[in-house]
């Protein structure tokens, strides 16, 4: 392992605003890639030096690896400096033991107790103790031996304390820990359905520790017709959901200070404060975005209101950093990102710290969707650390470690990725460059209309949805994650080095995780685990917040299906950040697909097995030939595949292949120069790219990819001569917008692939490069010229579509790729019928064999009557 080459790490402030404190031995964590074959084995011991020679200790962890067993991708943690600013510093990073640091994390089981000591601190975490701290300790000085601390639910007008009922250790090294604490839970009406679980990061040294609450409605919506407003029946009202931080027992004067946001120096505020955030604070606060289940706004005023012993203050946007102190104890909180999901308060004095993640003061309920769930941050630091200008103020702007352009793009383990200055397609690297900067920026287009709240805040503004809509302007509509926007941001973020594309692809994927999926096991298999759809084209969201559909005039109901399913970016997130929840919700996908697909799971198993065709069917649920359902489905479960190794996603995979393409289809039968209705057989076909790409990778040159080329190759040399761009025949599309000039890039990298695949072709390969190119300039073309070229779905589409073209231009090599020679192909299956369609035929069936049953049954009766028998 030593013989790789030391990997560049950038350190630097995620977003310094205000004050830009130093750090010492601040714990970073990042995900790297290697090449295939540099890194065998498991790595957990790294150095981190500086450029001044200082050593630094890390710890690894192995996230991917490539099929002959080594390491795609590895997550480090580290501890580091940085000397305040915004300037990067240089690390580099060795596969090697550091001398051994003076103090780690140590995890240790004793029957049922998990201990995490720190080196400051101890927590000890044992089924029945208090959620979802346990029994805290102190291992230095920290003028208490104990501390107190809970998360409570009120809900039906009583309060619960939660107790830990199960503990998981996630990550144990010298420099961090990670365990996953699950809460037991009350029996009441009032919370059934609920589970509440927290990840607690500790860090060698720290006498802190980063707390991620998650509190999930597991029942499953009635959604009668298909609508999914609030107010379901099986939704959960909170009064409030509280962090609650005690003193240890004792007494003596107490007090508190407040730093109101990161360029606020901390402020006296006598024995007691408390902060309430009720709304974002923008000029559209109080906008129909934040609906009730009553269509009302309920929200107050506009911003935050403080009050202390010594006044009361307001403003628009708080993250507030709260000390307070007891004699020489010291407490104190952060939340961050505090604002942007309101409603959120905190408070401090003789008690102790309440974190209000879900405040009583909003004045009504909080109300949890059936199969919703939401994830709080939170910081909380005891001692040296709580001090204002401490480790505990570092979580307000953390530092983010990377490594550079060259490094994650030469890894091979981003597919057709080359750096962003070595790229020759600028003019899509400049509009591709509106997504983050300048007034039509995502984070820019939040203020619209008003994109926060702890429900919305991660989500884009779908404003693209506004061209054809006519009630009262801007129009209320979220994006969930269509084309996969949290893969583009990566891709994006890993191409460039731009760290403006890391906090949103990081609120992204956390509201994707939380609020876009669907967390229940109890509805019909194809919604179990599904990824909700964007809202309902040209209207307003309502009172269906992130479900698509409201009942309202104009909107026919549904639910999360296999055309809307995108699990790509978040196993990006996943490898790049560690984060579990991404990891767990992108298998959850690709297990969605083969769930909502087994015919097991219906009730018209009693009439007809099979395959329902629910991951399969693309615009009509009798359409099964190529199409964005099934490459949709492919694409989630492939990323399944990369993620388990489990062989059954690519046999899925394979199957839905079968069940969709032939290499010697009627292609003119398929009817796919209807636009409307058949547009994205262009998605099926470049996912049948991404198969053949993994097939290749794995050596598995069998008989299933010559059929997958095959096919491939077949639709490239229609399109070759049937294929025009979409604008060029607008009397054909419903609402000609700027996103069909983007769509042609599907075209484009369709041919790509072809051209890749044409083995010994050489004449195919040229035209099909020929075609790509063409495709490519034309949208280059059109896009830029259109006035809503900075609408949000068309700057997704580019975030991850047009990357190709570029590659293949700088990488020709790329394009001799070894291909099976002749296979003999099986003959094509009859045509699918859903398992709905068999069962209603034979339910009919066995209707007309009843009825003639009974009918010669009267018959018989009849002439035995009368003698004739």
């Amino acid at each position: 392992m030593s013989s790789v080459n030391p990997v560049t790490v950038l350190v630097s402030p995620l977003a310094p605003r205000g004050r830009s404190l130093p750090r010492q031995g601040e714990a970073v964590r990042c995900g790297l890639p290697f090449g295939r074959g540099l890194v065998p084995g498991t790595p957990t011991a790294l150095t981190l030096t500086d450029a001044a020679g200082g050593v630094h200790t890390g710890q690894g962890r192995v996230l991917d690896r490539w099929p002959d067993g080594s390491v795609r991708w590895l997550l480090v943690d580290a501890q580091v400096d940085h000397h305040g600013g915004e300037a990067p510093v240089s690390y580099a990073l060795t596969l090697t033991p550091a001398v051994s640091p003076r103090t780690v994390v140590q995890v240790d089981i004793d029957g049922s107790t998990t201990s995490v000591r720190s080196g400051a601190l101890a927590w000890h975490l044992r089924p029945g103790t208090s959620f979802p701290f346990g029994v805290s300790t102190a291992e230095v000085p920290l003028a208490f031996d104990h501390l107190r601390s809970g998360l409570s639910i009120s809900a039906g007008g009583v309060e619960h304390g939660l107790r830990i009922g199960a503990v998981t250790v996630e990550d144990a090294g010298p420099v961090r820990a990670v365990v996953r604490v699950d809460a037991a839970w009350p029996a009441v009406q009032a919370l059934a359905g609920i589970q509440v679980s927290a990840r607690l990061h500790v860090e060698a040294g720290a006498s802190q520790v980063r707390c991620e609450v998650t509190v999930r409605n597991t029942e499953p919506a009635v959604h009668p017709g298909g609508y999914w407003d609030l107010g379901d029946p099986h939704a959960r009202l909170f009064e409030d959901v509280s962090l609650v931080l005690a003193w240890p027992e004792g007494d003596g004067a107490v007090s508190v200070s407040c730093s109101p946001d990161e360029a606020a120096a901390p402020v006296a505020c006598g024995e007691r404060v408390s902060l309430f955030q009720a709304s974002s604070g923008g000029e559209r606060w109080n906008y129909r975005t934040h609906v009730n289940a009553k269509g009302d706004v309920p929200l107050a005023f506009r911003g935050y209101r403080g009050e202390s012993a010594n006044g009361a203050w307001e403003g628009d946007r708080a993250t507030p950093l709260v000390v307070a102190q007891r004699g020489d104890a010291r407490l104190g909180v952060v939340v961050p990102q505090f604002w942007q999901n309101f409603p959120q308060a905190i408070e401090a004095g003789a008690a102790g710290v309440r974190v209000r993640l879900l405040p009583r003061q909003h004045g009504e309920p909080h109300e949890l969707q059936p199969g919703e769930q939401k994830t709080w941050t939170v910081v909380v630091a005891w001692g040296e650390d709580a001090a204002p200008e401490g480790r505990l103020a570092w979580a307000r702007s953390p530092l983010l470690a990377r490594a550079t352009p060259a490094h994650y793009c030469g890894s091979g383990a981003l597919s057709y990725l080359l750096p962003l200055d070595e790229n020759p397609d600028r003019d899509h690297a400049t509009l591709v460059t509106e997504a983050i900067d300048g007034p039509q920026s995502f984070v820019a287009k939040r203020e619209v209309i008003d994109e926060y709240g702890w429900r919305n805040f991660g989500d884009l503004y779908a404003d693209h949805e506004g061209a054809y809509y006519t009630g009262a302007a801007p129009i209320v509509s979220h994006y969930n994650n269509q084309y996969d926007a949290v893969a583009g941001m990566a891709l994006q973020f890993l191409r460039s080095g731009d760290v403006r594309w890391w906090q949103p692809m990081v609120d992204l994927a956390q509201h994707v995780v939380d609020i876009d999926l669907y967390h229940t096991t109890r509805d019909r298999a194809i919604y179990d685990h599904g990824l909700f759809w964007h809202s309902a084209h040209y209207m307003d969201a309502g009172r269906a917040t992130h479900r698509a559909y409201t009942r309202a005039p104009g909107i026919f109901g549904g639910g999360p299906a296999n055309e809307h399913c995108y699990a790509a970016g978040l196993m990006l997130h996943a490898f790049l950040t560690g984060s579990t929840a991404s990891r767990e919700a992108a298998v959850e996908l690709a297990q969605w697909v083969i769930d909502m697909d087994d015919g097991r799971k219906r009730v018209f198993r009693w009439l007809a097995g099979g395959d329902t065709g629910f991951a399969s069917a693309s615009g009509s649920p009798l359409y099964h030939g190529p199409g964005r359902g099934a490459g949709n489905a492919i694409g989630a479960l492939l990323t399944g595949l990369q993620l388990t190794g489990e062989r059954r996603f690519l046999d899925k995979v394979e199957a839905l292949i079968r069940r969709c393409i032939h290499p010697a289809d009627d292609i003119a039968a398929r009817d796919l120069l209807n636009i409307e209705a058949r547009w994205s057989y262009t998605v099926f076909l470049h996912a049948l790219g991404r198969y053949l790409d993994l097939k290749g990778e794995r050596g598995e040159l069998d008989e299933r990819f010559a059929y997958a080329q095959q096919a491939l190759l077949a639709y490239a040399r229609w399109m070759d001569t049937h294929e025009r761009p979409y604008l060029e025949r607008a009397a054909e599309l419903e609402y000609p917008t700027e996103t069909w000039a983007v769509q042609d890039l599907w075209k484009s990298e369709v041919f790509a692939f072809a051209a890749r695949y044409a083995g010994e072709d050489d004449e195919l390969r040229a035209r099909c490069l020929e075609r790509a190119e063409f495709f490519f300039r034309y949208a280059m073309t059109a896009l830029p010229a259109m006035p809503t070229r900075t609408s949000t779905r068309p700057l997704v589409l580019l975030l991850s579509r047009g990357l190709m073209h570029g590659y293949l231009s700088r990488r020709p090599e790329a394009l001799q790729v070894r291909v099976p020679s002749s296979v003999p192909l099986p003959p094509p299956l009859p045509p699918f019928e859903p398992q709905k369609v068999r069962a209603i035929r034979r339910f009919w069936w066995l209707a007309g064999a009843s009825i003639g049953v009974v009918g010669l049954g009267l018959a018989w009766l009849v002439a035995h009557r009368f003698g004739l028998v």
